[in-house]
C-alpha cells in the first residue's frame, strides 16, 4: 500500500553529528523523499505535534525537547513516500524507548534516555499510522514545499507582510 510518513531527525541528532548517518540509514528503505526541510522549531509547533500527549506529566519536556531547548538546535523534517513507508520507517527506526530498540536500529544505535532530563533523546520521530503522517505532515510542510502534490489544496488570497532579502 502507497503511504507518506514524516520523519523528524530530533535536535540531539544534529547537535551529535549524526543527522547525516541517520539519513543514510533511512535511505536503506528505498521509499522515495519527497520533502525535506531544517525547521527552528518554535513551542507553539512542537506543543501542535506533541498535542496527544498534552494531559501527560512529560508533555512540557517533550516541547522543550524538540524546540531545541536541552540541546540549542534545529529539527531536520522530512516526508518519504512509497509502499508500507510507515512500517519501513518504523522498523528501521526502533522502538520509541532507546533501551527497548533493537541494537541494529536508528534508535538502538544512537537513542539513550538523559539521566538529568528523564527525556528519551530518540533522535528521531516517525508517524505511526496513516493518519497521523497526514496530520503531521501538513503541519510541518506548506504544500508547495513537497515535491509531489499529495494531498486535496485549494487557492486562497492571503494579504499579509512577508520578510523577503534586501
Amino acid at each position: 500500500m502507497l503511504e507518506l510518513t514524516l520523519v523528524l531527525l530530533k535536535p540531539e541528532a544534529l547537535k551529535w553529528g549524526i543527522a547525516g548517518e541517520v539519513i543514510t540509514d533511512l535511505s536503506s528503505t528505498k521509499l522515495k523523499l519527497i520533502g525535506v526541510k531544517l525547521v527552528k522549531v518554535s513551542k507553539e509547533l512542537a506543543e501542535k505535534h506533541y498535542k496527544a500527549h498534552k494531559e501527560k506529566e512529560f508533555f512540557e519536556r517533550l516541547v522543550k525537547h524538540l524546540s531545541g531547548h536541552f540541546h540549542q538546535e534545529n529539527v531536520i523534517a522530512l516526508v518519504y513516500s512509497g509502499e508500507n513507508a510507515i512500517k519501513k520507517v518504523r522498523d528501521i527506526v526502533g522502538a520509541t524507548n532507546p533501551k527497548e530498540a533493537a541494537p541494529h536500529t536508528i534508535r538502538g544505535k544512537h537513542g539513550k534516555i538523559n539521566p538529568e532530563t528523564s527525556v528519551f533523546e530518540n533522535i528521531v520521530h516517525a508517524s505511526a499510522k496513516p493518519e497521523e503522517a497526514e496530520e503531521e505532515i501538513k503541519l510541518w510542510f506548506k504544500p508547495e514545499e513537497l515535491t509531489e502534490n499529495i494531498f486535496k489544496t485549494k487557492k486562497v488570497s492571503l494579504c499579509q507582510d512577508k520578510e523577503v532579502w534586501a
